[in-house]
Protein backbone atom coordinates (compact mmCIF):
# COMPACT_ATOMS: atom_id res chain seq x y z
CA UNK A 1 0.00 0.00 0.00
CA UNK A 2 2.91 2.37 0.68
CA UNK A 3 3.99 2.23 -2.98
CA UNK A 4 0.55 2.30 -4.58
CA UNK A 5 -1.17 5.41 -5.85
CA UNK A 6 -0.69 7.27 -2.59
CA UNK A 7 -0.12 11.01 -2.82
CA UNK A 8 3.45 12.16 -2.37
CA UNK A 9 5.05 8.74 -2.52
CA UNK A 10 6.12 8.68 -6.13
CA UNK A 11 3.51 6.23 -7.37
CA UNK A 12 2.38 6.02 -10.97
CA UNK A 13 -0.15 8.80 -10.38
CA UNK A 14 2.59 11.08 -9.07
CA UNK A 15 4.85 10.17 -11.96
CA UNK A 16 2.20 11.22 -14.47
CA UNK A 17 1.73 14.58 -12.74
CA UNK A 18 5.46 15.13 -12.53
CA UNK A 19 5.81 14.21 -16.21
CA UNK A 20 3.13 16.79 -17.05
CA UNK A 21 4.95 19.33 -14.83
CA UNK A 22 8.21 18.61 -16.66
CA UNK A 23 6.42 18.96 -20.02
CA UNK A 24 5.05 22.36 -18.98
CA UNK A 25 8.54 23.40 -17.85
CA UNK A 26 9.93 22.30 -21.22
CA UNK A 27 7.29 24.38 -22.99
CA UNK A 28 8.17 27.39 -20.81
CA UNK A 29 11.85 26.80 -21.57
CA UNK A 30 11.12 26.78 -25.31
CA UNK A 31 9.17 30.05 -25.04
CA UNK A 32 11.90 31.69 -22.93
CA UNK A 33 14.60 30.57 -25.39
CA UNK A 34 12.58 31.89 -28.34
CA UNK A 35 12.07 35.23 -26.62
CA UNK A 36 15.76 35.37 -25.71
CA UNK A 37 16.83 34.72 -29.30
CA UNK A 38 14.45 37.40 -30.60
CA UNK A 39 15.68 39.92 -28.04
CA UNK A 40 19.29 39.10 -28.83
CA UNK A 41 18.67 39.57 -32.57
CA UNK A 42 16.97 42.93 -31.95
CA UNK A 43 19.79 44.02 -29.66
CA UNK A 44 22.37 43.24 -32.34
CA UNK A 45 20.30 44.97 -35.05
CA UNK A 46 19.92 48.14 -33.01
CA UNK A 47 23.61 48.06 -32.12
CA UNK A 48 24.46 47.95 -35.83
CA UNK A 49 22.00 50.78 -36.51
CA UNK A 50 23.52 52.91 -33.73
CA UNK A 51 27.05 52.26 -35.03
CA UNK A 52 25.97 53.16 -38.56
CA UNK A 53 24.37 56.43 -37.41
CA UNK A 54 27.41 57.36 -35.32
CA UNK A 55 29.72 56.68 -38.28
CA UNK A 56 27.55 58.87 -40.51
CA UNK A 57 27.51 61.50 -37.74
CA UNK A 58 31.32 61.48 -37.63
CA UNK A 59 31.54 61.77 -41.41
CA UNK A 60 29.19 64.77 -41.38
CA UNK A 61 31.18 66.35 -38.55
CA UNK A 62 34.45 65.91 -40.44
CA UNK A 63 32.91 67.39 -43.58
CA UNK A 64 31.49 70.33 -41.62
CA UNK A 65 34.82 70.99 -39.91
CA UNK A 66 36.63 70.87 -43.25
CA UNK A 67 34.18 73.31 -44.86
CA UNK A 68 34.26 75.63 -41.84
CA UNK A 69 38.06 75.62 -41.86
CA UNK A 70 38.09 76.41 -45.58
CA UNK A 71 35.59 79.24 -45.04
CA UNK A 72 37.72 80.64 -42.20
CA UNK A 73 40.78 80.60 -44.44
CA UNK A 74 38.88 82.15 -47.31
CA UNK A 75 37.70 85.00 -45.05
CA UNK A 76 41.35 85.99 -44.68
CA UNK A 77 41.63 86.02 -48.46
CA UNK A 78 38.50 88.22 -48.64
CA UNK A 79 40.12 90.77 -46.31
CA UNK A 80 43.29 90.76 -48.42
CA UNK A 81 41.48 90.99 -51.77
CA UNK A 82 41.90 94.36 -53.50
CA UNK A 83 39.74 93.74 -56.55
CA UNK A 84 35.99 94.23 -55.80
CA UNK A 85 34.99 91.46 -58.24
CA UNK A 86 37.39 88.98 -56.68
CA UNK A 87 36.27 90.07 -53.23
CA UNK A 88 32.59 89.51 -54.19
CA UNK A 89 33.36 86.04 -55.61
CA UNK A 90 35.27 85.08 -52.46
CA UNK A 91 32.51 86.43 -50.18
CA UNK A 92 29.92 84.37 -52.09
CA UNK A 93 32.09 81.29 -51.75
CA UNK A 94 32.44 81.89 -47.97
CA UNK A 95 28.67 82.33 -47.66
CA UNK A 96 28.05 79.10 -49.63
CA UNK A 97 30.50 77.17 -47.45
CA UNK A 98 28.94 78.56 -44.28
CA UNK A 99 25.51 77.49 -45.57
CA UNK A 100 26.88 74.02 -46.37
CA UNK A 101 28.39 73.76 -42.89
CA UNK A 102 25.06 74.78 -41.35
CA UNK A 103 23.29 72.14 -43.47
CA UNK A 104 25.77 69.49 -42.30
CA UNK A 105 24.92 70.46 -38.72
CA UNK A 106 21.14 70.28 -39.15
CA UNK A 107 19.14 69.03 -42.09
CA UNK A 108 15.50 68.60 -40.94
CA UNK A 109 14.13 67.84 -44.40
CA UNK A 110 16.39 64.80 -44.95
CA UNK A 111 17.11 64.00 -41.28
CA UNK A 112 20.78 63.59 -42.23
CA UNK A 113 22.40 66.52 -40.44
CA UNK A 114 24.75 65.68 -37.58
CA UNK A 115 22.16 66.83 -35.00
CA UNK A 116 19.50 64.51 -36.45
CA UNK A 117 21.96 61.65 -36.82
CA UNK A 118 22.97 62.02 -33.18
CA UNK A 119 19.33 61.77 -32.14
CA UNK A 120 18.81 58.67 -34.27
CA UNK A 121 21.97 57.05 -32.90
CA UNK A 122 20.92 57.70 -29.30
CA UNK A 123 17.42 56.31 -29.99
CA UNK A 124 18.93 53.15 -31.50
CA UNK A 125 21.22 52.81 -28.46
CA UNK A 126 18.20 53.01 -26.13
CA UNK A 127 16.42 50.28 -28.09
CA UNK A 128 19.61 48.19 -28.09
CA UNK A 129 19.90 48.55 -24.32
CA UNK A 130 16.23 47.65 -23.82
CA UNK A 131 16.54 44.46 -25.87
CA UNK A 132 19.81 43.57 -24.16
CA UNK A 133 18.03 43.80 -20.79
CA UNK A 134 15.19 41.64 -22.13
CA UNK A 135 17.72 39.11 -23.40
CA UNK A 136 19.43 38.83 -20.01
CA UNK A 137 16.12 38.27 -18.21
CA UNK A 138 15.02 35.61 -20.71
CA UNK A 139 18.36 33.85 -20.41
CA UNK A 140 18.05 33.71 -16.61
CA UNK A 141 14.49 32.48 -17.03
CA UNK A 142 15.70 29.74 -19.40
CA UNK A 143 18.41 28.64 -17.00
CA UNK A 144 15.93 28.42 -14.13
CA UNK A 145 13.53 26.32 -16.22
CA UNK A 146 16.37 24.00 -17.25
CA UNK A 147 17.46 23.45 -13.65
CA UNK A 148 13.82 22.94 -12.59
CA UNK A 149 13.45 20.25 -15.28
CA UNK A 150 16.56 18.47 -14.03
CA UNK A 151 15.44 18.59 -10.40
CA UNK A 152 11.91 17.39 -11.23
CA UNK A 153 13.46 14.53 -13.21
CA UNK A 154 15.68 13.67 -10.24
CA UNK A 155 12.57 13.57 -8.06
CA UNK A 156 11.10 10.89 -10.37
CA UNK A 157 14.12 8.70 -9.63
CA UNK A 158 14.80 9.50 -5.98
CA UNK A 159 11.36 10.54 -4.67
CA UNK A 160 13.10 13.13 -2.48
CA UNK A 161 10.35 15.69 -2.10
CA UNK A 162 12.81 18.57 -1.59
CA UNK A 163 13.91 18.17 -5.20
CA UNK A 164 10.35 18.79 -6.32
CA UNK A 165 9.95 21.80 -4.03
CA UNK A 166 13.16 23.37 -5.30
CA UNK A 167 12.08 22.61 -8.90
CA UNK A 168 8.77 24.37 -8.26
CA UNK A 169 10.50 27.36 -6.67
CA UNK A 170 12.94 27.67 -9.57
CA UNK A 171 10.08 27.35 -12.06
CA UNK A 172 8.26 30.19 -10.28
CA UNK A 173 11.42 32.31 -10.43
CA UNK A 174 11.70 31.45 -14.13
CA UNK A 175 8.21 32.84 -14.66
CA UNK A 176 9.11 35.97 -12.68
CA UNK A 177 12.24 36.65 -14.76
CA UNK A 178 10.33 35.97 -17.98
CA UNK A 179 7.58 38.36 -16.87
CA UNK A 180 10.13 41.04 -15.97
CA UNK A 181 11.84 40.58 -19.35
CA UNK A 182 8.54 40.87 -21.18
CA UNK A 183 7.05 43.84 -19.36
CA UNK A 184 9.67 45.57 -17.15
CA UNK A 185 13.13 44.79 -18.53
CA UNK A 186 14.68 48.03 -17.30
CA UNK A 187 13.32 47.69 -13.77
CA UNK A 188 15.88 45.07 -12.73
CA UNK A 189 19.43 45.24 -14.14
CA UNK A 190 21.17 41.89 -14.15
CA UNK A 191 24.47 42.68 -15.86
Amino acid sequence: MAHGHGAGHGGDGDSKYIAIFISILALCLAVAETLAKGAQTNSISYNIEASDKWAFFQAKTIRRTTVETAADQLEIDVKLAKDPTTKAILEKRVADWRATAARYRSEPETQEGSNELMGKAKAAEKKRDLYTEKYHHYEVSSALFQIAIVLASVYLITHVIYMLWVAGTLAALGFVFGFIGLFFPSAVHLL
